[in-house]
C-alpha cells in the first residue's frame, strides 16, 4: 500500500514538474514574441540598416565595367525589384540554370559588373568588423517584396527538376548522426531547447511563416542572416559535410521549401532569435 502511495506521489510530482516546465516555456515564448513585436517597426528593427546599405550597393558602380547592379535581371527585367524576390529561385535563360538570389547576384557581379567576387564570397556572412555586401543586398532586394505572396516557380523543366532534388535532399539521412532535414522538420509539436521546430514537410502555415521571414535580423547574432546561412547552419547541426556557398544543393533545398511555403506573405527583414 505504501509503495502504491509513493508511486502515485512520484507520478503527481513528475506531472507537476513537466506542467511547470511547459508553462515556463510558453511564458518565455510569449516574451520573445512580445520583444519581436516591439522591434518589428522599421524605425526599431536593426535589419533595416542592412536594407539601406544594400540600396547603396545596388546603385554603386563597381567592377572592371564600372556599372551598377541596376542592369541585373532578377527575373522580371533589368533593374526591376518589386516582386522579384517572391519568385526566386527560378530558371534564368542567360545562365541556363535555376538560381536563388545569392547565386544570381554573384552571376550579375561577374557578368554585368566585371567584379571579382572572391572578396564578396569571403564576406558572405558578416562578423565583427567584417560587413557583408551579400547580406545587405539580399535584405534590400527581399524587402522590395514585403507584403507580397511567395510564388514558387515550377513551370520550367529545370525548376521542376531542382525542386525534386531539394525534396530528396530534405528527406535524405546521412552524416555521423544519420540525420536529415526531416528529422527535425517533418512533424508538428517538436521543439529544440526553447525553439519550436516547424513542420516543413508539407505545404501550409508552418512553411509559409518560416520561409516568408528570411532574410532575418538574428538578435542572438546582431546581424542579418540569409536563407543560405540558415541552411548551412542546419547542415552543421546535423553533422553533415557543408555544401559550398551558393551551390546548386542549397538552391534546390530552397526551391523545395518555397514550394511548401507557396502563398506565404513575405516580411523582410523579420526578427528572429
Amino acid at each position: 500500500m505504501k509503495q502504491a502511495i509513493i508511486r502515485s506521489a512520484i507520478a503527481v510530482a513528475v506531472m507537476f514538474v513537466a506542467s511547470s516546465a511547459v508553462r515556463a516555456q510558453d511564458a518565455t515564448e510569449k516574451e520573445i514574441l512580445r520583444y519581436r513585436e516591439m522591434i518589428s517597426d522599421p524605425m526599431s528593427n536593426p535589419g533595416f540598416l542592412a536594407v539601406d546599405r544594400g540600396e547603396v550597393l545596388w546603385k554603386e558602380k563597381r567592377g572592371t565595367k564600372n556599372v551598377s547592379l541596376e542592369g541585373c535581371d532578377l527575373g522580371l527585367g533589368a533593374g526591376k525589384l518589386k516582386g522579384a524576390f517572391a519568385r526566386l529561385p527560378r530558371y534564368f535563360k542567360d545562365a541556363d540554370k535555376v538560381m536563388d538570389l545569392e547565386q544570381r547576384l554573384l552571376w550579375c557581379m561577374t557578368n554585368i559588373q566585371g567584379l571579382d567576387t572572391k572578396d564578396v564570397i569571403a564576406r558572405r556572412f558578416s562578423g565583427p568588423g567584417k560587413p557583408s555586401d551579400m547580406e545587405d543586398l539580399v535584405a534590400f532586394i527581399g524587402n522590395k517584396s514585403s507584403g507580397m505572396k511567395i510564388e514558387a516557380q515550377l513551370n520550367h523543366p529545370k525548376e521542376k527538376e531542382m525542386a525534386a532534388v531539394g525534396e530528396a535532399l530534405f528527406f535524405r539521412r546521412a552524416g555521423v548522426s544519420d540525420f536529415s532535414c526531416a528529422t527535425c522538420h517533418a512533424e508538428g509539436g517538436k521543439r529544440i531547447r526553447l525553439q519550436n521546430l516547424p513542420n516543413l514537410s508539407k505545404p501550409g502555415k508552418d512553411a509559409q511563416e518560416t520561409l516568408a521571414g528570411w532574410p532575418a535580423y538574428r538578435v542572438s547574432l546582431s546581424a542579418v542572416r540569409t536563407m543560405q546561412h540558415r541552411l548551412l547552419d542546419c547542415f552543421r547541426q546535423q553533422r553533415w559535410p557543408a555544401p559550398e556557398y551558393a551551390s546548386d544543393a542549397l538552391t534546390a533545398l530552397t526551391l523545395y521549401l518555397e514550394k511548401q511555403a507557396n502563398g506565404g506573405e513575405i516580411n523582410v527583414p523579420s526578427i528572429k532569435r
